[in-house]
């Protein structure tokens, strides 16, 4: 078995000591010589130039597009301030609406009362004439009453206290009289 790891360890050696070279120049060499030519053309195709405007164009659209943005936001902002200038505006004719709604209503009210003050001020002087004239016709009809019970009680009395004699000697005195 030590004689396979020779083997082996004499075949690692000879495997790295043997590099490929073309016209005496290494591998690694040829890799860098391949890396100047590619840079070499990148530079005279300008492609630097291709990246860098590219770039720029970018930018320039990404600035425009910021722009575009500050505007619309600016835009916005305004007609925030617009629509908060309305509603600031409707509130403020709201409360002039509805102030003018209650000194209405508070005008109404003042308007019932002294209608209803008038109206009741005039049913009591009829509630108050209805009752003078019932009094009145009260006092007229005990008045005729009175002088209906006078007379039959005159009468009565008259015929008791005066016989015909007194008749003709009242008649005489009131004919006397004239």
């Amino acid at each position: 078995m030590s004689d396979i790891l020779m083997l082996l360890a004499a075949g690692a050696a000879e495997a790295h000591h043997a590099e490929p070279s073309v016209l005496g120049i290494d591998s690694y060499q040829w890799v860098a010589l391949a890396m100047t030519v590619l840079i070499g053309v990148f530079l005279w195709k300008k492609v630097p130039g291709l990246i860098t405007g590219g770039l720029d164009a970018k930018i320039a659209a990404i600035r425009a597009a910021l722009d575009e943005a500050k505007t619309l936001r600016a835009e916005a902002e305004a007609l925030r301030a617009e629509y908060a200038a309305k509603i600031a505006s409707a509130e403020k004719d709201a409360e002039a609406m509805l102030a003018g709604a209650r000194e209405e209503a508070e005008a109404i009210r003042a308007r019932a009362e002294a209608d209803s003050e008038v109206m009741i001020a005039r049913r009591q002087r009829m509630a108050e004439d209805k009752i003078a004239a019932a009094e009145r016709a009260a006092v007229a009809e005990v008045k005729a009453r009175a002088v209906t019970a006078a007379a039959a009680a005159s009468r009565k009395l008259i015929a008791q206290a005066h016989d015909g004699a007194a008749d003709r000697k009242l008649a005489d005195e009131v004919i006397a009289s004239l």
